[in-house]
């Protein structure tokens, strides 16, 4: 297998034309927020697995557990959204449901169940299939991706960046 290089490190940078400008999320987050949320995750990424090929090392994603790697990628998104978006706040309530509340309506903006009111936030490598912990009803945000498998490099696969989808 050839080795590891840094065009198989550099995620795919998402794209305005990639989204439905006319979605209507909730809570006062935009589809803007969202796209630099994603490219801001694109770009750590980037510079964690630049970093770690230089050293001769795996890739994050090839280190990690697929389920690691997925909560790495929805943990990244419930920290970065409210950056760009006052709107909503991380859910600081420790396994708090669910991840995004809105800003300033709990104090410390912790709550340990605040139904709908918010958004929870998922990371899968899948479009469909993929599992939640909470069963009522809420808002959710799925952040779908495909990329290399830690197991590819031991079938001989050739790695592939991480790209959204």
């Amino acid at each position: 297998m050839p080795e590891l290089d840094l065009a198989h490190c550099i995620p795919e940078i998402p794209q305005e034309t990639d989204f439905n400008l006319k979605a209507r999320i909730p809570f006062g987050v935009t589809v803007k927020d969202i796209e630099t949320a994603m490219v801001q995750f694109a770009q750590f990424l980037g510079f964690i697995n630049s970093q770690l090929v230089t050293k001769g090392m795996d890739r994050l994603e090839d280190m990690l557990m697929p389920a690691n790697f997925s909560s790495i990628v929805g943990e990244f998104m419930t920290a970065s959204i409210p950056k760009h978006c006052q709107a909503v706040a991380k859910n600081t309530y420790h396994n708090g449901h669910p991840d995004m509340v809105p800003a300033g309506k709990y104090e410390k903006n912790a709550a340990k169940h605040a139904g709908a009111d918010g958004i929870e936030v998922k990371a899968s490598r899948y479009i469909k299939g993929w599992q939640g912990h909470n069963a009522e009803d809420v808002w959710l945000m799925v952040f779908s991706f495909e990329g290399g498998r830690p197991s590819d490099k031991g079938k001989g696969i050739m790695r592939a960046p991480i790209r959204f989808l």
